[in-house]
């Protein structure tokens, strides 16, 4: 069976989706897993694509003691027991730069590229570029597709994207970005179905995940983010501080003596809903808590999204619409419900029923901003940008070439 391997690393697992590419670009989702406790209780685990378990397999921490290890591991158990030969592999990358406003195929002149903008997102871009180091490595003819999170909001104006700071830092790549950037290219193709005369207006778009962002979408393009040079600003996150004032950090650093990596890990991992709660990262578990210190977090977290609603409507003119995605987005109804509250002044009539029901649709028939629920799918983004970009180069390669990649 010829597929497609969609890989997303990070620190401590891999998880990892197999899509058949029997019918080219229709693609259909064959495996879902991912290798978790890397190094500390590596477990391999999978599911056929409709939900079913396939494997569930302990390992000792030697045995899988790095992302490579897991990478191979994750291969080996795909070759055995599905027979997979794979076409290519396409990953997830957090940060392309200025140098990537669309997919490409990853050489070592790429790889290397990549390695520059590590200091920008530190949770993710050391992690997303391991498998693929080690897969140039030992796998040189398999052709691996680099997808980035930033590539989508490249569209920007150049008064979006430039900070108010002397005009080389711009030159030199210091600029506004934005991320989830896959997210939002897949949320905004499924408006497009879902509601055609609507995508096509004004619509901000919520990734409200551990990781945590919003967009401003007109004509299905991305025109504004709350993101900016790296993934910590804008909304509060699980661990992530959000937007802060940059005085703040001078503070740290010149009067309690903190050092650059100390505020860089605070900022990164000691903060957001975790750091303001003092219990948890994860809003399953605050929703869950009587704790004071979580009623803070969440009125925090939704204040936020209130005020950059604000802002990305001023973005676009006005607002047509608000999309709920990612893990917070799709399965909280509550911070759902609050949110929408904060959206009232701008013409949103929430239906709680709908909201309850788990519906797309959470608006009421006469509201003038619709309110809709579109799950996310960066991994089906991935690998539809793999197939299309190994399809366009095989038009242009020797037929040989094209069967090898093909069949």
């Amino acid at each position: 069976m010829r597929a497609v391997l969609v890989v997303n690393a990070g620190s401590s697992s891999v998880k990892f989706q197999i899509f058949d590419i029997a019918a080219g670009e229709k693609l259909h989702r064959l495996i879902k897993g991912q290798v978790d406790g890397i190094g500390t209780q590596p477990r391999l685990r999978a599911k056929t694509g409709d939900g079913s378990a396939l494997i569930e397999r302990h390992y000792a921490p030697n045995e899988i003691a790095h992302v490579p290890a897991a990478i191979a591991t994750a291969g080996q158990w795909l070759r055995d027991a599905h027979a997979i030969e794979l076409v290519a592999i396409g990953h997830r990358v957090v940060h392309g730069g200025p140098d990537y406003d669309r997919p490409v195929l990853v050489d070592a002149d790429v790889l290397a590229r990549l390695e520059r903008h590590v200091a920008l997102a530190p949770l993710h871009q050391p992690n997303n570029i391991a498998p693929i180091r080690s897969l140039l490595a030992s796998r040189p003819e398999l052709p691996q597709v680099a997808c980035f999170d930033t590539a989508f909001h490249r569209s920007h104006d150049a008064v979006t994207d430039h900070y108010a700071i002397p005009e080389h830092f711009y030159r030199e790549g210091v600029r506004r970005y934005g991320f989830h950037g896959l997210s939002y290219e897949y949320v905004a193709g499924r408006l497009s179905e879902m509601a055609p005369g609507i995508a096509k207006r004004r619509v901000i778009a919520a990734h409200l995940g551990s990781g945590a962002s919003m967009c401003a979408l007109k004509e299905g393009r991305s025109v504004d983010s709350t993101m900016g040079f790296t993934a910590l600003d804008g909304l509060p996150m699980g661990t992530r501080s959000g937007q802060i004032d940059p005085g703040v950090l001078l503070y740290m650093l010149t009067e309690k003596g903190m050092s650059a990596e100390a505020v860089q890990n605070m900022l990164y991992r000691e903060s957001g809903l975790k750091g303001l709660s003092g219990v948890s990262s994860d809003m399953r578990e605050l929703e869950a808590s009587s704790d004071s210190g979580v009623a803070l977090a969440i009125d925090y977290f939704v204040h936020r999204i209130g005020l950059y609603a604000g802002m990305l409507a001023a973005a676009l003119g006005g607002l047509d619409a608000f999309v709920f995605t990612a893990g917070i987005g799709e399965n909280s109804a509550m911070i759902r419900a609050r949110v929408a509250e904060k959206l009232g002044w701008l013409g949103a009539t929430f239906d709680p029923i709908a909201n309850r029901a788990g519906m797309s649709v959470i608006s009421q028939a006469d509201s003038k901003v619709a309110l809709y629920v579109v799950p996310t799918d960066e991994e089906l983004m991935i690998a539809r940008h793999t197939v299309s970009l190994l399809a366009t180069r095989a038009g242009q390669l020797h037929p040989a070439a094209m069967r090898s990649a093909f069949g």
